[in-house]
């Protein structure tokens, strides 16, 4: 069993120790125009620590960092959502999904939408009583809780196929990831949405059956699955470095793409994952060059007329993006990294 599949809160085992597994970041070529811009305001930066696979770039980006001129990479640990803990001014940036990012952009959380990195990582699983996504009308889902992350984002996909998510599911809560996949697999629901590495370690087992595929199936294979936030008080105050930040986010991300055997052996090294291979499958198999390609804030539009639909959200979709996003640094970067 993964350490994400233990408990949904993990140690910093050995994180900052060492000597880093990436080794050869420092001379990768790194644009000139990042040499010439000012230093950041602010020489430490905090991130929430959410180790697990499939945001490698978080942690990839520790090395990138640095070379921005940040002294102090500070990862923060996770004791509640990696948003809260951004908008409430205790980290600066994190990755997160984007379905409940939107919920909290309704809420009027102070966090801001930076840029997406991938798509996918999230996969439907069910049992063979349900062989497509509108069949889970009226079934028992497993979600870690009300308004988590599986719940949000299955919520905006029912509502996509006309499944009033409020009305037409019996949900189970869990309480950790761990406690919702074994309700799915002793049979105590018909459905759950797993999260990396619990799709591969299902397959592995041959316990149920794929029926969304977010990496694979449209609609929500062309949309973003994690977003960067950060708190609005830190983009406003300290701009550049933001963008130096985000910066190093898109680079780790492009090492992910074009190199994930190094990346996976990073994860494993530092000890997020324990399998080699599975590492290597998840990094393999997410699109991180996304964020040169997709537009952010399509997904943000996308998850928010779900929600607003059935009446999860309040805020109209373009006052939510209007007050929730910052795409200045991205644009930037696009055009800078474009090579």
């Amino acid at each position: 069993m993964s350490n994400y599949a233990k408990e949904s809160v993990w140690p910093r085992r050995r994180f900052l120790s060492g000597t880093s597994a990436l080794g050869a970041a420092s001379l990768l070529a790194w644009p000139e125009i990042s040499r010439a811009e000012p230093p950041p305001e602010i020489r430490k930066i905090r991130i929430v620590h959410v180790p697990v696979t499939c945001l490698a770039p978080q942690y990839l980006a520790e090395e990138l960092l640095r070379l921005e001129g940040f002294k102090e990479v500070e990862y923060k640990e996770l004791a509640s959502l990696a948003a809260d803990i951004v908008a409430d001014g205790q980290a600066d940036m994190s990755m997160w999904g984007a379905p409940e990012t939107v919920a909290l952009m309704d809420e009027n959380k102070s966090i801001v939408s930076l840029a997406g990195i991938h798509a996918g990582c999230w996969e439907v699983f069910a049992h063979d009583n349900v062989r497509t996504i509108r069949k889970i009308k009226g079934k028992r889902v497993a979600v870690i809780g009300m308004r988590s992350q599986d719940h949000i984002l299955l919520s905006s996909m029912l509502a996509y196929v006309g499944i009033d998510p409020r009305k037409d599911i019996n949900w189970i809560k869990g309480g950790t990831p761990a406690d919702t996949e074994r309700l799915f697999v002793e049979g105590h629901a018909d459905a759950f949405v797993a999260f990396p590495p619990q799709p591969q370690e299902l397959r592995a087992r041959k316990v149920g059956h794929v029926i969304v595929n977010t990496v694979e199936d449209r609609p929500w294979s062309q949309y973003f699955c994690c977003l960067v936030i950060a708190n609005r008080g830190f983009v406003q105050k300290y701009p550049v470095a933001a963008k130096r930040a985000l910066r190093a986010y898109l680079k780790a991300a492009d090492i992910c793409a074009n190199e994930p055997e190094r990346a996976a052996r990073y994860m494993v090294e530092k000890g997020y994952e324990s399998r080699l291979n599975i590492a290597l499958e998840v990094i393999k198999s997410l699109p991180y060059q996304r964020w040169r390609e997709a537009n952010p804030e399509d997904t943000i539009r996308f998850h928010a007329l779900r929600l607003h639909e059935v009446g999860m959200i309040k805020t109209h979709p373009n006052k939510l993006i209007a007050q929730g996003s910052d795409w200045r640094f991205l644009n930037e970067l696009q055009k800078e990294l474009k090579a």
